[in-house]
């Protein structure tokens, strides 16, 4: 039985391109065989800045948009992070919809494929794994950055990944897949 793997869409805003990176890599998640992926776009799920009246910990959630987002994390046993970097840091967006949650979170690994400027939204994704480590999940260090990605975008609006981005996907995953192994155990208790 294979993993799953949810994708997470970390851009909520109108134009982003988010999505067609998060595409690209479940497709090739899908071909690479050990995982479910699983697109999951922040934005479908219309989360308000946190307004759950108890703490994440108790699972107490009283909004529609929190059981649903809650369903969609629980049934995942790993992730990938589509990162932008907004002014150094990470998209507003996935902090607000990580502090939603707790034992959701708790004994699964991530990865973060980030995208920005020169950096390659790098700033994005080391500002990202203390707060993924609060929550319980283990950032592992392999991942993937598209630094200048505009340029990265076909004319039509594709992305085709060069031999270098795909290698690094391919590590990442493979990291992934060992973490998500290691951890089970803990996911079961």
């Amino acid at each position: 039985m294979k993993h799953q793997l949810n994708i997470i869409i970390g851009s909520t805003r109108p134009g982003r391109s988010g999505p067609v990176f998060a595409e690209w890599l479940e497709g090739f998640a899908r071909e690479h065989g050990k995982f479910e992926p699983v697109l999951t776009d922040i934005a479908s799920f219309n989360l308000p800045v946190l307004d759950e009246p108890h703490h994440p910990k108790l699972g107490n959630y009283q909004n529609d948009h929190t059981k649903a987002w809650s369903k969609a994390i629980d049934a995942a046993d790993a992730f990938v992070f589509v990162a932008p970097e907004y002014n150094y840091f990470v998209a507003p967006a996935i902090v607000n919809a990580i502090d939603y949650l707790a034992r959701e979170w708790k004994y699964k690994p991530a990865a973060i494929l980030s995208y920005g400027g020169v950096s390659g939204g790098l700033r994005a994704a080391q500002a990202l794994k203390p707060l993924l480590t609060a929550v319980g999940v283990m950032p592992i260090s392999e991942g993937v950055s598209l630094p200048l990605y505009q340029k990265l975008l076909e004319s039509d609006g594709s992305f085709q990944a060069s031999e270098q981005v795909q290698g690094g996907t391919r590590t990442m995953l493979d990291e992934l897949l060992r973490w998500c192994e290691a951890l089970k155990p803990m996911r079961a208790a």
